[in-house]
């Protein structure tokens, strides 16, 4: 099985990003990693707003240049996601603020990918019911994903894709199942269900 804290550091090989694409990674990676939120203010998705709140309170150091030109690193994915996570778990913004001011870069990294646990690499990160990057860092994601080629077959076993359907729902699929090899795989595999799920509350309601 892959080692949370390398498949974490290959994020960092996409940076920099803009305030939309660290939204939208930090966005996907959240999601891929399955934790459950315990209260409902951490349910949302992180955004350009949230972004720039969590600067203005300090959370989040500030990014590199400003407006539309501003820039953030690994350092600020790292801060994000612990913001999020922590926010899960129930604690407040001004522990979350102690904690990450006071914890060194490695520490903070070790603590996010303890946290998220087993994760995607970033070419097999399903953004499906989430803001997509764009630009540079969608072309590098593309990219690394053209050039793994079949490397979804080689997922380990027990690892799960979480695909998201219309309307809410949601199918779990195993990583090495033959229908859930690659993308177009799992995207026909979503099509379908979610096809049959619209057919079921069509009957249910009539």
């Amino acid at each position: 099985m892959s080692d949370p804290l390398l498949t974490l550091r290959e994020y960092a090989k996409l940076a920099p990003w803009n305030i939309r694409d660290l939204a939208a990674l930090s966005g996907g990676i959240l999601g891929a990693s399955g934790v459950t939120p315990i209260n409902a203010a951490a349910q949302s998705q992180p955004s350009d707003r949230t972004i720039r709140f969590y600067v203005t309170r300090h959370l989040m150091s500030p990014p590199e240049g400003r407006g539309t030109a501003a820039t953030y690193g690994y350092r600020h994915l790292l801060q994000l996601l612990s913001i999020k996570l922590r926010q899960m778990e129930g604690a407040t913004l001004a522990t979350i603020t102690k904690d990450i001011t006071e914890a060194p870069g490695d520490v903070l990294e070790k603590r996010v990918a303890s946290a998220l646990g087993t994760l995607p690499s970033p070419e097999a990160l399903d953004f499906r019911g989430h803001v997509a990057p764009r630009g540079r860092v969608a072309r590098a994601v593309n990219q690394r994903a053209a050039a793994s080629g079949s490397a979804d077959a080689a997922a380990p076993a027990g690892a799960w894709y979480r695909i998201a359907l219309d309307d809410g729902a949601e199918v779990a699929v195993r990583q090495d199942h033959p229908a859930a090899r690659t993308a177009t795989q799992r995207q026909r595999l979503a099509d379908r269900i979610a096809r049959v799920v619209r057919e079921l509350s069509v009957e249910s309601s009539s």
